[in-house]
């Protein structure tokens, strides 16, 4: 029986680099690209889709909205690393601890699509505490967050390790407007009432994220307290391989947290912070935005479906 074919469309971006590294020693499957000359050739594009078993998108939006609709085998199978889709009911969410039962629907999906790298640390936090109850969907959630470079594609690596690199800002703050394309994403899949306020930013480094979200104790029921917040998601990801939730005698002696120490891993380590006296949470999110928050999810997914191929 001859291996799966995996197709990566757009394999020369961030993602589509890392992912193409990850599976180059493979030899369960076998992986097919596009030669330059050919990348942009919709007829050549449409060929290599179609003769796929399963393909790996790492385009913009639109390429990616085009790939699909170019697809006329059925058998085909889609993991869009793109946001075009993540919303879209008919499109299995790529996360597989997110829910009991998440990774099998996965596994068994014709059509996956890959959170995005901040959605991945928000949902994680989030999405398990609502579920129980203990966050109101109502809650105003705010959510920070700071990304390597990286996280902007070749621009943010170019901007960073080129010939300008000198001049890069090493810290900069960004989607001001608050209408980043992420907050919908975050509100359907963790259960949100309303829309989050997300701000996000870029530090002078090239991969990782640390992501944060502050409850106030006050507004949420009178038994709830860091330490419940803390049982709940080391309950429910007890065992799963790359999300961990540090324990709160660890996370007490803290005294910073750095985006980069998961970086080139597929791993996520959740915290929970509390100031008693105050009555204040934070919640904390670190993985690398390339890993888990990206290409790592890709080929994460990737195993899960070709469980089922």
């Amino acid at each position: 029986m001859s291996s799966p074919l995996v197709f990566i469309d757009g394999d020369q971006g961030t993602t589509g680099l890392q992912i193409h590294e990850r599976l180059r020693n493979r030899t369960d499957l076998t992986v097919i690209t596009l030669p330059a000359a050919e990348r942009k050739d919709s007829t050549r594009r449409a060929e290599a889709i179609n003769a796929c078993d399963i393909a790996i998108l790492c385009l913009p939006d639109a390429a990616a909205r085009e790939a699909v609709g170019a697809i006329v085998n059925p058998a085909v199978r889609v993991i869009d690393a793109s946001s075009a889709h993540r919303t879209q009911s008919d499109w299995t969410y790529g996360f597989p601890e997110m829910t009991p039962g998440q990774a099998e629907r996965i596994a068994n999906a014709r059509r996956v699509t890959n959170p995005g790298c901040y959605p991945t640390g928000a949902v994680g936090l989030l999405r398990p505490l609502l579920q129980a109850g203990l966050i109101p969907g109502n809650y105003p959630i705010s959510i920070y967050a700071v990304s390597g470079y990286s996280g902007r594609g070749r621009a943010g690596v170019e901007e960073h390790e080129g010939q300008g690199a000198a001049n890069a800002l090493p810290y900069q703050v960004y989607g001001l407007e608050l209408a980043h394309k992420h907050a919908p994403e975050i509100q359907q899949h963790a259960g949100l009432a309303q829309r989050p306020i997300f701000v996000p930013a870029y530090g002078a480094f090239r991969q990782g994220i640390v992501l944060t979200v502050a409850l106030d104790l006050r507004l949420l029921a009178p038994d709830v307290d860091g330490a419940t917040l803390h049982a709940c998601l080391a309950r429910h990801y007890a065992g799963a391989a790359h999300v961990q939730v540090l324990p709160l005698r660890e996370s007490s002696v803290l005294k910073h947290l750095d985006p980069q120490v998961l970086s080139g891993t597929n791993d996520m380590r959740l915290s929970v912070f509390t100031n008693i006296e105050h009555g204040h949470v934070l919640l904390s999110a670190v993985f690398d935005n390339l890993g888990k928050g990206a290409s790592g999810a890709a080929v994460q997914n990737l195993n899960l479906m070709l469980t089922q191929q």
